[in-house]
């Protein structure tokens, strides 16, 4: 039975938490960042308050976050309960706060997504909202989920940006996103500007390549039987 890069990325982000270690369908492309900001319906800043939320309301581990900002949808009035748990020692890792393209290092550690989070840490959730509850926005290997400790964090930035352009109609979402890849790269002394301009340039070439290539027509059909 042959099943869609969509469906596995769903099957997967319902699986218990710590999840098994995961594959991708033949095609799977991990979503751009302006794909993610577009894919979300709650873009949600957040600090992570405590572990085990709601402990019998679920099969999963989940994590109570306290909204601070939204940057796309509508505000939460409340704490609102996340797939995850809270971290401790080595696990307690932050996001790299000037890498702007990979997921969270843990994203590579089996479950295809980040999953743990230090207590306190605030952090940019991209959510879908799915039955009754909200669920990790963009699939396997995507940054649903980074730090973000200060208000000028560079992830922050872009992400403001890209809600605002994602808005746009399409030839005014690149004429937009050119003229502020611009802006930044003229700031050539300014090493932050020059992470911004390289990820706006990333997401006016358009979509990522796949993470692996589809399998040929008859492997593929052996695959049906």
């Amino acid at each position: 039975m042959r099943f869609s890069a969509a469906f596995v990325a769903i099957l997967l982000l319902a699986m218990p938490l710590p999840a098994i270690a995961c594959s991708v369908a033949p095609g799977y492309r991990v979503p751009t960042n302006i794909e993610l900001v577009a894919d979300a319906d709650l873009i949600l800043l957040a600090t992570v308050s405590e572990g085990d939320f709601a402990p019998d309301s679920t099969s999963e581990q989940q994590i109570e976050v306290q909204p601070l900002a939204a940057i796309k949808g509508e505000m939460p009035t409340g704490p609102l309960a996340m797939p995850g748990s809270i971290a401790s020692g080595e696990e307690a890792l932050l996001s790299n706060p000037y890498e702007l393209k990979d997921a969270h290092p843990q994203s590579l550690a089996g479950a295809c997504n980040r999953y743990t989070f230090p207590r306190g840490s605030r952090v940019l959730f991209f959510l879908k909202w799915q039955g009754d509850h909200w669920r990790a926005a963009g699939g396997p290997f995507s940054r649903w989920a980074e730090d973000v400790l200060t208000d000028e964090a560079p992830w922050l930035q872009v992400v403001r940006l890209y809600a605002e352009a994602a808005v746009l109609p399409a030839g005014d979402r690149t004429a937009y996103l050119t003229a502020r890849r611009d802006e930044y790269a003229a700031e050539r002394d300014n090493p932050v500007a020059q992470l911004i301009a390289a990820d706006i340039a990333r997401q006016l070439a358009g979509p990522n390549a796949p993470l692996r290539e589809k399998l040929p027509p008859a492997l593929d059909e052996a695959a049906d039987q």
